[in-house]
């Protein structure tokens, strides 16, 4: 049925409802422009619905709404093809007669034509209506001017966007006039190694070089750069300083460059190291002083079996040892405990481990460090056991695996130790009421009941 015909029956309530109707299908099919580039509506909008001449293009759809595939309903039953779109609102029926579905626009009653009106006109917003007629071209231009609208508000707020933030170019000239450069860890260990080895530093800016430089070669890569630059033999040569303080820092910067670092390791120990830090250790020195030097030593010990056993060549356990004999060392007892208790159990966990061939040789080299014989014949047993006697929690848990460790070597001398078994019976009486306490306070596996199993494993095998 052409436009022409059924517009003239319509009121114009009716009308506007259309129009709603057909810009409601235009945006819904506009969205699917990229999907359908072929879209009549889609390229007229693009060319700004002119030619070349400036004069509105003539298609084929413009006096032929069906192409738009709308059912255009009127008061009277009329049937849907098939692929045709039925407006919302409309009353749709089946014929039983002719089995066609059929629909027609729905009566007006109680002024409801008149709320369609009203709500038609709110979503047109600015679009002007002939309240006669209205054309498929006019819906194109309405269009096209929404879509203008919104590139517009997205311009504006691109606009305000950039005034909130600077273009990079304009940073990186900022950047250059403030002359920031960012340098390099090796630029900076190259700089505070020149600092420490200049006769015209102070010994403020000595020490603090090295304070700055222990904080850069616990990397495994600066400490490799620290080598390769001469920083190492450096500060191993700083182990001889007269002054306290740069032998205590020097000690730091050491510890850390070996930590974990083999080809530091093994450098360092051929540039003397291990001899200087045991001088320092055996010499009447500060705390603060041995304390960085039993640092550096640990360093270099650990998972190191050559350096272990120049360790007891050298006399190294009778210099840990007179630590003991030394008033003011307190402190580092706990440590020396440590250490020995590391050394044993790394070797045992590496002879107890599956291996294959490439492991072979540093098994063969542990097997030469004979450090279990030597703790048992300066007589370490007694000299650990008595540490239980010290009151802190985190001291005794240390010396307890250090004892259940010796206890397979010295077990004949802790029978015999009268001391050693009322230190057992008193701190099982602690742990026991302490590890209650855990328990009422709803921690079933706390620590003290782990102490307290520690002990109670020691009593049941010294009887």
């Amino acid at each position: 049925m052409a436009m022409s015909h059924w517009a003239g029956h319509l009121s114009t309530a009716t009308k506007v409802n259309l129009l709603v109707l057909v810009v409601s299908a235009v945006f819904s099919w506009s969205s699917l422009s990229d999907r359908v580039p072929e879209f009549a509506l889609t390229k007229i909008e693009e060319s700004d619905i002119k030619d070349d001449s400036g004069k509105e293009p003539v298609t084929e759809d413009e006096s032929d709404p069906e192409d738009l595939e709308v059912f255009y309903p009127t008061h009277q039953w009329q049937t849907i093809r098939p692929g045709q779109a039925v407006p919302a609102g409309s009353h749709v029926r089946l014929n039983l007669q002719t089995g066609d579905r059929e629909a027609k626009l729905p009566d007006s009653e109680n002024g409801k034509s008149d709320m369609r009106e009203e709500r038609g006109r709110k979503r047109l917003g600015k679009v002007d209506v002939d309240s006669n007629s209205f054309s498929s071209q006019e819906l194109k231009k309405a269009l096209a001017k929404m879509k203008e609208s919104e590139k517009a508000e997205r311009k504006t707020h691109e606009e305000e966007v950039k005034k909130k933030f600077r273009p990079i170019e304009q940073l990186k000239e900022e950047f250059e006039k403030l002359n920031v450069k960012m340098e390099t860890d090796y630029e900076i260990m190259v700089k505070l190694i020149s600092k420490f080895n200049s006769s015209a530093s102070t010994l403020d800016e000595k020490v603090a070089a090295l304070y700055d430089l222990e904080y850069y070669v616990h990397q495994v890569d600066n400490a490799k750069d620290f080598l390769s630059m001469g920083g190492l033999q450096l500060v191993i040569d700083g182990l001889n300083s007269t002054e306290a303080t740069l032998k205590e820092h020097a000690a730091f910067v050491l510890g850390a460059a070996l930590s974990s670092n083999p080809k530091v390791q093994i450098e360092a120990i051929e540039g003397g190291a291990l001899q200087k830090l045991l001088v320092i250790l055996a010499m009447e020195q500060s705390l603060a002083v041995k304390k960085k030097a039993l640092f550096a030593l640990s360093s270099m010990l650990r998972h190191f079996p050559y350096a272990q056993q120049q360790f007891l060549k050298l006399g190294g356990l009778q210099v840990l040892r007179s630590l003991f004999r030394q008033k003011g060392m307190e402190t580092l007892h706990v440590r020396v405990v440590t250490l020995l208790y590391d050394l044993i159990v790394e070797k045992m966990l590496l002879e107890n481990s599956q291996h294959g061939e490439q492991m072979e040789e540093k098994i063969q080299q542990y097997r030469q460090v004979k450090l279990v014989p030597a703790v048992v014949e300066q007589d370490w047993c007694v000299v650990v056991s008595n540490l239980l006697a010290m009151p802190e929690h985190d001291t005794r848990e240390k010396v307890l695996k250090m004892v259940g460790v010796l206890m397979a070597f010295c077990k004949e001398r802790y029978q015999g130790d009268q001391a050693l078994s009322t230190t057992l019976s008193l701190l099982r009486s602690e742990y026991e009421e302490l590890a209650a306490e855990e328990q009422r306070e709803g921690d079933k596996d706390g620590y003290f009941k782990e102490l307290l199993g520690s002990v109670n494993t020691i009593i049941r095998e010294l009887r």
